[in-house]
């Protein structure tokens, strides 16, 4: 059988996937609520001869093409979600939804995940299994891919290996980042009520400030991981909010804190999940005040599997050249991916899409990010390459 060269075909298909990126990033769409995005990718799939399904946690779409077998079946997942952003970019594919925008490159998923669709279906007849994609509603704190695990997206059938790509602004465009191992943070979000005493800003003696004693909270924190965490492992405790009083003169009886944890390894989060409660509630305790504590598990670590990143590895290899693909790309930044990682093996990888040299070089999250379309054609060739390994 002559060997296909996805790069080739994929880079056929890149008028195709700017313009679906761009519609895309035009008319982008907050958590849960992707409608449109979801009921073009649809449509699309449905035209290709995909056996779709849609409604999975609102808005997810799931397409199903088979092959000469039932088996292997390969899972990948594209988020569609955007972020309550207003866009500071000037193209002509800037956002038309105020407030609205696409900053982490969710469009860009769309679009590889719509060219990995159109070249596998020009070419079933060279699957041996079944390939499964999933495009995901609310990746940015909405739990979509929970509420897929949980209504059934990987049964019927269930994927013997999950991939998963992400357009990524720190790495330049051209290259392609295959970590083994933890590569997004497990993650939580915690609030805390410092409750004191209040009274006159004039007569602190007979008050318990809650602010004192909140800002000796703040400060004992940032003791767990510079002491409780071994200098050879990885976490993060921030504070993100510190609320309290609306009078100068006036010593409230309660501050409001809130802020997230982040760990790689399930031991470490045990660890400094013990400390923060211990922290917070001692120190405010030593103050004289009580405290209140919440802590809320968002996502466990997506940790990459090893056989499976060797496979992703050799497919970019292919697409891209060995001096293009790179490993040891990890962050603290946490992704509800994990939830299709520790049910199914599976590697998240990282295709680089910044440009300095075009500006093109904006962080996540930005109001100005945007990235270097050229991603786009390798994203598309990788994941196919990869898919086909298996298939």
């Amino acid at each position: 059988m002559t060997r296909i060269d996805w790069r080739e075909e994929a880079e056929a298909l890149r008028d195709q996937l700017v313009a679906w990126r761009r519609d895309f990033h035009r008319h982008p769409e907050l958590a849960l609520q992707e409608h449109r995005s979801a009921g073009i990718i649809a449509e699309i799939l449905d035209d290709l001869g995909y056996q779709v399904k849609t409604g999975l946690a609102e808005t997810g779409v799931i397409g199903l093409l088979k092959g000469g077998d039932a088996s292997p079946v390969v899972m990948a997942r594209f988020d569609m979600d955007a972020l309550p952003i207003h866009e500071a970019n000037d193209t002509d594919y800037v956002s038309e939804n105020p407030g609205i925008m696409h900053a982490c490159g969710h469009d860009g998923h769309m679009a590889v995940g719509l060219g990995v669709a159109t070249l596998l279906a020009q070419h079933q007849d060279s699957l041996t299994g079944t390939l499964k994609l999933v495009f995901q509603p609310g990746e940015e704190g909405g739990d979509g891919a929970k509420i897929m695990v949980r209504e059934g997206v990987l049964e019927d059938p269930r994927p013997d290996v999950a991939l998963i790509a992400h357009i990524w602004n720190e790495k330049p465009v051209g290259t392609v980042d295959i970590t083994p191992g933890a590569v997004m943070a497990a993650a939580e979000r915690w609030t805390c009520t410092v409750r004191g005493k209040g009274g006159h800003g004039a007569l602190p003696h007979h008050t318990v400030d809650p602010i004192v004693a909140a800002s000796h909270v703040v400060s004992a924190l940032q003791s767990v991981v510079s002491r409780n965490v071994s200098p050879l492992e990885t976490a993060v405790v921030t504070v993100g909010s510190f609320q309290s009083g609306d009078a100068f003169n006036v010593i409230p009886d309660h501050a409001d804190l809130s802020g997230t944890i982040r760990t790689y390894d399930a031991q470490v989060r045990e660890d400094v999940l013990r400390r923060v409660r211990e922290v917070i509630e001692n120190v405010s305790a030593g103050c004289g005040a009580s405290a209140d504590l919440e802590i809320t598990h968002l996502t466990p670590a997506v940790v990459n599997d090893p056989d499976v990143v060797e496979v992703v590895r050799e497919a970019a290899k292919t697409a891209v050249g060995p001096a293009s693909v790179t490993s040891g790309e990890r962050t603290m930044g946490s992704e509800d991916a994990a939830y299709f990682t520790e049910q199914v093996p599976g590697c998240y990888f990282f295709v680089g899409s910044a440009n300095s040299e075009r500006g093109l070089d904006a962080p996540h999250h930005n109001p100005k990010f945007d990235f270097d379309e050229d991603a786009l054609s390798i994203g598309v060739a990788v994941m196919t390459e990869a898919v086909m390994r298996y298939l």
